[in-house]
C-alpha cells in the first residue's frame, strides 16, 4: 500500500552542477567500473523485461535490472564495500609506504602482510556487511562487522562464512553504527560506511561509484532503446539512490529524467527530508520486513544529490512485499528478489493503482505520450501507453 507521496518543491531542472560533480561523477564511476570488471567473479548482470508485470498495471515496459548473482552475494551492495575496501587498502599502503603502489601490486599479493594489519569495520542490516567482508577476505584484511537486534542469524552466519567478525548490539541501524565509529576509533580500525556523515565523505564516494557500475551496465543493456523517463529507487540512507540518480543526471542531462524514491513508512527519512529541505533523522519504533530500507538517519552526500534531483518522494508499506516477491518469482525467467529489492517495484505499482499520484508523478495512463519508467534498484524500467482499459481501473 502506498502511504505517502510528497513532491519535490526544490528539484533543480538545470544541469548536474560542479558542485555535485564533487561528491560524485561519470569519471569516479567509469574508474570503479573499469576496476570491478577485470575481478576474476565479475560478469554483467541481466536486465530482464517483466512483460506479464506492465501488461497487468497497463505499460509497455519493464526492465529489472537482476542482481541476485553478483559476485555470489545476492546484492548490488556488492560492487560497494568491495571496491570501498579496495581504495582503502590502496590508500593506506601508499601513505604506510611512501612509495607508488598499484592496484595491480594488491591483486598480485605484493603487500599481503601489511594488508593482513589492516582492519576494517561497518555496521549493516546484512548486503553491505557481507559486502565488506568480501572485499576484506579478497584482499586480506580483517574484518568486523555490527549488526543490531533484529538483524536474523541467517545473515549473520553468512558474514561469518566470509570470515568476518561479527558483533551484535542492541538497538536499530543508526545506534549500531555509532558504537561501531566509537569501537574503530578505540581500535585503530578503518569504517567503511555506505553512509556518510560530518567528517567522513571519502569512502562513501567510492561505495557510491561502485553501485553505478549498474548504471553503466544498464547503458550498454540498452543499447539503441530510448533512455527511460522516471526512475524509481528504493530509498535507505539515500546512497544507492544519489549515485544513480547523480549518474543519469549528469550522463543525459536533456533528457529530463524524473526520480521517485520509494522508502518503508517505517523508515521515512528521505521524504521527511524532503519534505523539511533539509537532512532530517526518524526515529524507526518498528522494524520494516524491508530490513535494508530500514535507516532512520540520512547519508550526508546521499541528500546532497537527491534534495535537487529527485522529483517525488513515496512510502509504502510491507503489506504487500511478500506479492511483489512471487510476482517476480514467476517471471520468467524466474528472478529471486528480496524484500528491498522490490521496493521500487511495488512503488511504482502503488502509485500506478492511486489516480492522483500517478497524475503528480506523470505516470497517468491518459498521457498522450509514452512514458517509461526504470528502476536500477530493482532493475526495472517501464513505459506507460494508452490503455482505456487501465484508465478505467484508475
Amino acid at each position: 500500500m502506498l502511504t505517502e507521496h510528497f513532491h519535490n518543491n526544490h528539484k533543480d531542472t538545470g544541469y548536474y552542477s560542479n558542485a555535485l560533480r564533487y561528491v560524485l561523477n561519470l569519471e569516479n564511476a567509469a574508474s570503479a567500473f573499469a576496476e570491478i570488471k577485470t575481478w576474476e567473479r565479475y560478469s554483467e548482470t541481466p536486465l530482464h523485461s517483466l512483460d506479464l508485470i506492465a501488461n497487468d498495471i497497463g505499460v509497455k515496459n519493464i526492465y529489472y535490472k537482476d542482481e541476485s548473482s553478483r559476485f555470489g552475494l545476492g546484492s548490488f551492495k556488492a560492487l560497494g564495500g568491495t571496491y570501498g575496501v579496495l581504495k582503502f587498502i590502496h590508500n593506506a599502503l601508499q601513505k604506510e609506504i611512501k612509495n607508488e603502489v598499484s592496484i595491480q601490486d594488491i591483486h598480485e599479493g605484493k603487500y599481503s602482510e601489511q594488508i593482513s594489519k589492516y582492519t576494517v569495520t561497518t555496521a549493516t542490516d546484512g548486503n553491505h556487511g557481507r559486502s565488506v567482508a568480501f572485499g576484506a577476505k579478497l584482499f586480506g584484511c580483517k574484518c568486523q562487522i555490527y549488526i543490531h537486534s533484529k538483524v536474523s542469524s541467517g545473515r549473520q552466519k553468512a558474514m561469518e562464512a566470509l570470515e568476518a567478525t561479527v558483533i551484535r548490539t542492541i538497538g536499530n541501524y543508526d545506534e549500531s553504527l555509532q558504537i561501531c565509529i566509537d569501537d574503530a576509533k578505540r581500535n585503530n580500525w578503518h569504517v567503511i560506511s555506505d553512509t556518510s556523515y560530518k567528517g567522513y565523505t571519502k569512502y562513501p564516494r567510492y561505495i557510491m561509484a561502485g553501485y553505478n557500475v549498474m548504471a553503466e551496465e544498464i547503458v550498454g543493456q540498452l543499447k539503441d532503446q530510448p533512455l527511460p523517463t522516471h526512475v524509481f529507487l528504493q530509498g535507505g540512507v539515500g546512497s544507492f539512490p544519489g549515485a544513480i540518480c547523480g549518474y543519469f543526471w549528469e550522463k543525459f542531462p536533456n533528457k529530463n529524467i524524473k526520480f521517485i524514491v520509494v522508502e518503508s513508512e517505517h523508515a521515512p527519512c528521505l521524504i521527511r527530508s524532503a519534505q523539511n529541505n533539509q537532512m532530517t533523522s526518524v526515529n524507526i519504533k518498528k522494524e520494516t520486513m524491508m530490513a535494508g530500507l530500514s535507516c532512520g538517519e540520512p547519508s550526508f552526500l546521499g541528500w546532497e544529490i537527491l534534495s535537487k534531483g529527485v522529483d517525488d518522494f513515496i512510502t509504502i508499506s510491507d503489506a504487500s512485499i511478500p506479492e511483489s516477491m512471487r510476482l517476480l518469482a514467476k517471471n520468467k525467467p524466474s528472478i529471486e528478489a528480496g524484500e528491498s529489492s522490490v521496493a521500487g517495484l511495488e512503488g511504482l505499482m502503488q502509485a500506478m493503482n492511486n489516480k492522483d499520484v500517478a497524475e503528480k508523478i506523470k505516470c497517468k495512463l491518459c498521457s498522450p505520450n509514452n512514458v517509461k519508467l526504470y528502476n536500477p534498484i530493482l532493475s526495472k524500467q517501464l513505459e506507460v501507453s494508452n490503455h482505456p482499459q487501465s484508465l478505467k481501473e484508475l
